[in-house]
């Protein structure tokens, strides 16, 4: 490997993660649109770890045909990890999105779509957190 090579791949993320932002990002939107749904019938908190769950559920099946596919962890191992990971996650999320949507854009004055921005925040919020806990503990090879 050459010299240039050898920078060019340290400086650019790894195709691993760059795949976990995709499947990751359809996940998100996933969540975020079904909280729209659920927000129709059920409590804006509540919709939000619904949608969550939908997200979750989409995301591990993503994350383990496309992104850890090296992984040699059982499936029922994953999940149980998957699902740790997601616990730290979803209270990330919630609390993100509560506290803008309801302290933080009311003091500053924020109205238009101020819950759906809320969201969208929250969503983004455990991306980091999520990809060390997923490739260290939910699909470790």
């Amino acid at each position: 490997m050459t010299r240039t090579h050898h920078l060019v791949k340290q400086t650019f993320v790894s195709r691993e993660f760059l795949l976990f932002l995709l499947t990751g990002g359809f996940a998100a939107a996933v969540n975020w649109g079904s909280r729209i749904v659920y927000n129709l019938w059920m409590s804006y908190s509540t919709a939000i770890v619904i949608a969550y769950l939908t997200g979750m559920v989409t995301a591990f099946v993503l994350a383990r045909l496309f992104v850890f596919t090296k992984s040699t962890q059982s499936t029922g191992r994953s999940i149980l990890f998957f699902t740790l990971v997601n616990l730290i996650a979803v209270l990330q999320t919630w609390g993100v999105s509560v506290g803008l949507a309801y302290y933080l854009f009311p003091r500053l004055g924020i109205v238009w779509h101020a819950r759906d921005i809320a969201h969208l925040i929250g969503v983004a919020v455990p991306v980091f957190t999520s990809y060390v806990g997923h490739k260290k503990w939910s699909f470790t090879h």
